[in-house]
């Protein structure tokens, strides 16, 4: 299978009135979540049957139900979190997503318990739901509050050959990785290869101590405030099949030849 040059619904905040926009020529794949209610969700997936596009599924499926609680409580107790996410793991199998992506491994910051036992009693429960219901579960390691990279750093020091028995997928978020290694970012993403099915494709822009997700372009590569993601991406790219997902928001402002300059230029990449 060759890779898929996708499109995330953060370049349009998921908005139903900009659906349209997620439909470019040369994109093959969607991924989306947040949904401000449950009728644009099935607004999308009639958009996207009519348009032959395949799509993945970002927990939460509805905005404003959990992002970060498998583990830890965020926002909500994780049992109400896991059930919740049982109910979209069903939903996405139904309706013939290829995956559904959710934040994992996620802690706030350091943790006093073992976090080793933490992450394998969430793969226990993920992997279970994989088998369940049939569909792949993609899970994305995340910053946590403050840019805490302590769940990133948790994940590189846990055992890859155990993660390997539980059979699920990764996501490598390049703007999240890139700020947790930095230079480093090698030593982290070159073990979790063999697990990595999706890649997040963005910059990061850092302004009045926010951080913004920025289109890919080969100009930032050079940019002071920028990384340069151009060797990053051609590791990820050298194992075929993977989904390579266009995930900056619209907060910059970029304009749509610029997101087509990165596109094309990402799609060289990634032939």
């Amino acid at each position: 299978m060759e890779s898929k040059l996708g499109m995330s619904g953060s370049t349009i905040l998921s908005d139903p009135v900009q659906f349209d926009q997620l439909f470019k020529s040369g994109i093959d794949h969607i991924e989306i979540g947040e949904f401000p209610d449950e009728a644009s969700f099935y607004r999308f997936l009639n958009m996207a049957r009519r348009n032959q596009v395949s799509f993945g599924i970002h927990s939460p499926l509805i905005r404003g139900n959990s992002k970060y609680d498998l583990i830890e409580h965020v926002s909500v107790d994780p049992l109400d979190a896991r059930i919740n996410f049982e109910k979209e793991v069903a939903l996405a199998a139904s309706v013939g997503a290829e995956y559904i992506l959710v934040h994992f491994p996620y802690f706030k910051g350091p943790v006093s318990s073992n976090p080793r036992t933490k992450i394998e009693e969430g793969l226990r429960y993920l992997s279970e739901l994989q088998k369940k219901y049939k569909i792949s579960i993609v899970c994305e390691p995340k910053l946590g509050h403050n840019r805490s990279s302590a769940g990133i750093h948790y994940l590189h020091q846990f055992p890859k050959e155990v993660w390997g028995t539980y059979q699920l997928s990764l996501c490598i978020d390049m703007g999240d990785y890139r700020m947790a290694a930095d230079d480093k970012w090698k030593e982290y993403i070159v073990p979790l290869l063999p697990y990595t099915t999706v890649v997040h494709v963005h910059n990061v822009s850092f302004l009045d101590e926010k951080y913004y997700w920025v289109p890919i372009h080969p100009e930032l590569n050079s940019k002071e405030g920028h990384f340069d993601m151009k060797s990053m991406i051609e590791i990820l790219a050298e194992e075929k099949g993977r989904y390579f997902i266009l995930e900056h928001t619209p907060h910059s402002r970029p304009t749509e030849s610029y997101v087509v300059e990165g596109m094309e230029w990402l799609h060289k990449l990634i032939e």
